[in-house]
């Protein structure tokens, strides 16, 4: 019974699979949007990275505090958090030149 129930539930998984058109081509306007969404999630990314570091330099900052005299000194070589700014949006891509006009 389970062999028969088991090819059953194969067969229908497998039938089941089809495969998916293309995507159309995207136009100017949706390729505007996925630019700017991806800008977007980058920033995100810098500010969830930046918020992290600030959070790590906060718990050093406490560990060095309560620790007293068997604490040992805080690495110099850790770069500096660098706060990434607000977002200002992605950056412009120039517009096609227009083909000169003979006359």
């Amino acid at each position: 019974m389970k062999p028969i129930l088991l090819i059953a539930l194969m067969t229908v998984a497998l039938s089941a699979q089809a495969k998916l058109p293309a995507p159309p081509p995207m136009d100017d306007a949706a390729k505007a949007k996925a630019e700017e969404a991806k800008a977007k999630a980058a920033h995100a990314a810098k500010v969830d990275g930046f918020k992290l570091c600030k959070s790590m330099d906060a718990a050093v900052a406490n560990y060095v505090k309560t620790a007293g005299a068997k604490a040992t000194k805080p690495s110099d070589k850790a770069p500096a958090c660098v706060d990434p700014g607000p977002f200002t949006g992605a950056p412009a891509a120039a517009p096609a030149a227009a083909p000169a006009k003979k006359s």
